[in-house]
């Protein structure tokens, strides 16, 4: 059986980190959300659901990654992760947590 690991971005780690300080009742449901997420792609990389490979804005293509999930948060948040691996390990790497508008300007969508 192959192990997994979830790891965070930088941009990641830090927006995880201001939640965690956070006092606001929303970001604190988004933590705990957030957490859940996290402890389910443990178990299961691929729980998102895969964004075509045409979709997949620049920005990731540029930093060499070739597949992206997303997992739909509260308040049309969006959590968006890739999944790197081999025959011994699979690594869920985090990238960020968007809210709607910045989920719409990354893909291109209009509001």
């Amino acid at each position: 059986m192959r192990s997994v690991a979830v790891e965070l971005s930088q941009e990641a780690s830090e927006s995880y980190n201001l939640l965690k300080n956070s006092v606001d009742k929303f970001d604190q449901q988004l933590l705990k959300v957030v957490d859940r997420i996290l402890d389910i792609l443990k178990q299961d990389p691929q729980f998102g659901n895969p964004i075509s490979k045409s979709l997949i804005p620049r920005q990731y293509l540029d930093s060499g990654i070739n597949n992206l999930w997303r997992v739909e948060l509260p308040s049309f948040w969006r959590l968006l992760y890739t999944i790197r691996g081999d025959k011994l390990e699979i690594v869920t790497f985090v990238l960020e947590w968007i809210d709607h508008k910045r989920y719409d300007k990354l893909f291109g969508y209009r509001s």
